[in-house]
């Protein structure tokens, strides 16, 4: 039973629902199908933060202007085993998921892909690429670009996104080990989610404006680096080769999600894909995958803990039971994805389902 204030919706109503939101918002079928499948498998896996909480913002910005309904969706080959996919500001989950297939065939025509995919759009959860490209027999990793919301260590003031990395690699089990992490203590999303539900927030995700840490979402200001220093190098990193290498805006100049959803937003992302039967026995390398996976799960568990997981396993689990029993999606927005409201007009400009 799902708790006060959530429904639960079978994933296939819960995709169709979304994908009619966008086409009334002026998004075309095939972009409106990708999106609302992307949006569907975020709130399966239980990142309500990539989920159905979009689906009004993504209707307001395409209804605006802030999304190209037509892109020219292009492949630039610039070596044997490089290339750009220019985006041309298309909806980003369906922009990333084709230049994921230009990467795919090039990983394995070449044996490895070094692919850029530049002006694009939010494009939502990166394990979604990951995972579909270890499906493929692929080990990958993707990176991307967010707008500036993220104090540096040590600092105040924000400079650079979320940034995240993600992780898959095929195995001989039933699924692929997928990882997919923010560069920061929390995405934002997190933060919009705890918003609409009126939950306070750990004190160790944010800042206020003066950068005292708060448990207020509604104070925030910017986000707090994972691990210090560590977070801040690697969300630097992500930067410099999701955005400053494909000769997009970096750091603070990288556009605002929320500000103008009038403009494009010339968003970078960049995936790097390995094909393991170009260094070792492919069948062998799943199966040593395997293996860690059932060590991994074999250790004893500490203390509070019933046993031990993968990285990124939690979503793998409850995606299984949201398929089985249904996907849990706040009555709200539910009720806003079955109104014939296209989007709210109400929009608050921090993201928040108004």
């Amino acid at each position: 039973m799902a708790e006060p204030g959530i429904t639960l919706v079978d994933a296939a109503e819960l995709k169709e629902l979304m994908k009619k939101k966008f086409m009334a918002a002026g998004l075309p079928e095939a972009p409106a199908e990708e999106t609302a499948k992307h949006l569907t498998y975020a709130d399966a896996c239980g990142i309500h933060s990539h989920g159905t909480i979009r689906v009004a913002y993504y209707a307001e910005r395409i209804a605006k202007g802030g999304v190209n309904l037509a892109p020219n969706i292009t492949f630039e080959k610039t070596g044997a085993a490089s290339g750009i996919v220019h985006g041309d500001n298309g909806m980003g989950q369906y922009v990333c998921n084709k230049g994921l297939d230009y990467a795919i065939d090039l990983a394995k025509e070449s044996g490895v892909a070094a692919v850029g995919v530049e002006k694009t759009g939010h494009s939502g959860m990166l394990s979604y690429y990951v995972k579909r490209a270890a499906e493929n027999g692929l080990v990958a990793i993707a990176m991307c670009q967010s707008d500036p919301m993220v104090v540096p260590y040590g600092g105040s003031e924000n400079y650079f996104g979320t940034n995240p990395i993600a992780f898959a690699a095929p195995t001989d089990l039933e699924k692929p080990v997928v990882f997919d992490m923010a560069t920061t203590v929390q995405a934002w999303g997190k933060i919009l989610d705890a918003r609409s539900k009126g939950k306070a927030i750990p004190d160790t995700w944010a800042v206020d404006q003066n950068g005292d840490p708060t448990t207020d979402p509604n104070e925030v200001a910017g986000l707090l680096p994972i691990a210090g220093p560590k977070g801040y190098g690697l969300m630097m990193m992500v930067d410099v080769i999701a955005g400053s290498l494909l000769g997009l805006p970096f750091g603070k100049h990288v556009s605002s999600m929320y500000e103008d959803l009038t403009q494009k937003r010339n968003l970078g992302q960049f995936y790097i894909l390995l094909d393991p039967a170009r260094f070792t026995d492919p069948a062998a390398f799943k199966h040593r995958v395997g293996e860690m996976v059932a060590e991994l799960h074999a250790i004893k568990p500490a203390s509070g803990f019933k046993s031990v997981r993968l990285p990124g396993e939690g979503s793998q689990i409850r995606y299984q039971k949201a398929m089985e029993d249904g996907i849990e999606v706040a009555t709200e927005i539910y009720d806003y994805l079955r109104s014939d409201t296209v989007h709210l007009d109400m929009y608050d400009g921090k993201g928040a389902f108004a």
